[in-house]
């Protein structure tokens, strides 16, 4: 708790899902977090907790240069969590250039900022993805795959990882690279992702959507574990072995969208509501999953909560938000339509899992 008792903080993207939880943490181990927000979100945990009254709160965006300056000077910044993105694969598709633009020149323009503020900013954490990876043929990824991002989501985070890299290798600056599976968690309010879109449906009595063909494998991570494995690294920077790295963070348990959608409608007694199969997916990477055991060996991180007992924390969140929910017994148990596709689905996992694994 001492290592962040009194340290200026800043943190952008602070109303998002990570920037909330990671602002509430900063608080509570001491430190002062200012915080960059471009959009007032009213739902948001940044809002609805009143962290926005307990911090220095800007108003602005990461692609306006001199506010990041500015703010880097003005408030003494000692670290740094760059957790301000466009972060909807859908999004980025319809209008790359706007994700770019914050994903890419946002980051750039944050790093040149430290840099010219450099001995007061003495750790740096910068949020890439999976995503970043791309497509790859051997899985699980290592920090040894090449970054090979091909669509416009994809593309801005090897963007921002590289460049993060660059800044590190050609001026010394102090930054860190993290590179986690899907986050989850209470106060996710981007409706479109499975989880969170899932549980609406549900307490509104409907049958959620899933946008592909419910195959597509992915890590989940539960936000509170982000937040640990974050402040871990920023305070093992000084380690030779820690500057300049990427870290992927996982459970290390990957899950089919279907098999993600089938603990949620279990969680919620709603197996009643199977979902609808749209389909529809595009410019999405089909299977995705990390190896920890670089931050495993070095930074000695684990994650503390399993995935059911993340989805009930993050289910009882939303069912507050939301105001009600499903109570109706579970029908069919695995023997239903959800049951078989879940089932073929963990079948298929496996087998290419086997297939693919490193030798």
């Amino acid at each position: 708790m001492s290592f962040w008792t009194d340290k200026n903080v800043l943190v952008t993207g602070a109303t998002g899902l990570l920037g909330s939880h990671m602002v509430e943490e900063l608080l509570a181990r001491g430190a002062a977090p200012v915080c960059l927000v471009r959009d007032g979100v009213p739902r948001s945990l940044f809002h609805g907790r009143g962290l926005d009254r307990r911090c220095v709160s800007v108003q602005g965006q990461l692609e306006d240069y001199a506010l990041l300056e500015r703010v880097i000077n003005e408030h003494e910044i000692e670290a740094v969590f760059h957790l301000g993105a466009q972060t909807i694969v859908g999004t980025a598709g319809r209008n790359p250039l706007s994700t770019w633009e914050a994903n890419v020149r946002g980051s750039y323009n944050l790093l040149e900022a430290c840099r010219r503020n450099e001995r007061k900013v003495r750790r740096i954490v910068v949020a890439s993805s999976d995503k970043a990876y791309g497509d790859q043929p051997v899985l699980p990824y290592t920090e040894e795959s090449r970054l090979e991002g091909r669509f416009p989501y994809d593309c801005s985070k090897s963007c921002t990882d590289l460049i993060a890299r660059c800044y590190f290798d050609s001026y010394q600056l102090p930054v860190c690279v993290t590179r986690c599976g899907n986050l989850f968690g209470p106060g996710d309010l981007n409706w479109n992702r499975i989880i969170p879109g899932t549980v609406r449906s549900v307490v509104r009595g409907e049958r959620p959507l899933v946008r592909s063909d419910g195959t597509f494998v992915r890590d989940y991570v539960y936000v509170g574990d982000a937040v640990a494995a974050y402040l871990e690294l920023a305070e093992q920077m000084d380690r030779p072995e820690v500057a300049g790295e990427a870290f992927n963070f996982s459970d290390e348990r990957p899950q089919s969208v279907l098999d993600i959608v089938d603990r949620v409608l279990g969680h919620m007694d709603a197996r009643h509501l199977p979902p609808v199969i749209l389909g529809e997916a595009s410019r999405e990477i089909r299977e995705q999953f990390l190896s920890s055991e670089k931050a495993r060996r070095v930074l000695g991180w684990r994650p503390r909560h399993g995935l059911d007992e993340g989805l009930q924390r993050t289910i009882a969140w939303y069912r507050e938000l939301l105001g009600g929910g499903v109570t109706a017994v579970a029908i069919g148990g695995g023997g239903g339509f959800i049951g078989r596709a879940v089932a073929r689905a963990r079948r298929s996992i496996g087998d290419r899992v086997r297939s693919r694994r490193p030798v």
